[in-house]
């Protein structure tokens, strides 16, 4: 979709990515996938909001935009997460992947996968990996795998089930 934007976020983006997250909640929660974050919309609950103010400040975020308006959001880091085995070469790492429910079917989260694998050519970095959650009815894997990622390592966090999938970029 050629009126995708993506620009980058700074910590006025609070609110949006609250947004993006209490859209998701509900929507997981009509499918059943309660599991994946909750019941409970994550701008009403504070260490999540506090979270969220975290991934604000978080220089890697970037922000798609479609015709003004914030349609999704991505965070990269050279730095995987603490929950994640390590690699024994660089890295970028998407720390976070979410996309408005409003936009859906528009590939707002497939140019932000587009976003993070050109930016890991641009710092000559060959390997882009990314997690999710393993649990439910696999539609986020297979999301993720339908980007060219393969799968590669299950972890379990508390008994939140993950799934580490990769790709190559050279």
């Amino acid at each position: 979709m050629d009126n995708i934007v993506i620009r980058s976020g700074d910590s006025g983006d609070v609110d949006i990515l609250l947004r993006f997250f209490d859209e998701a909640v509900e929507w997981l929660v009509a499918r059943g996938s309660s599991k994946q974050w909750g019941t409970e919309p994550w701008s009403g609950v504070p260490k999540r909001v506090e979270r969220v103010q975290g991934m604000a400040a978080d220089p890697g975020l970037r922000i798609a935009m479609v015709e003004g308006q914030a349609a999704g959001a991505l965070i990269v880091s050279e730095d995987h997460d603490p929950h994640v085995p390590a690699v024994d070469e660089r890295e970028l790492y998407v720390r976070l992947l979410i996309t408005s429910r409003r936009f859906t079917g528009q590939r707002v989260g497939g140019r932000l996968v587009e976003y993070a694998l050109d930016e890991a050519k641009r710092r000559g970095i060959d390997l882009v990996r990314v997690d999710c959650w393993a649990g439910g009815d696999g539609d986020l894997q297979r999301y993720y795998e339908s980007q060219g990622f393969k799968p590669t390592v299950r972890f379990d966090v508390d008994g939140w089930t993950g799934q580490v999938l990769e790709q190559r970029v050279g």
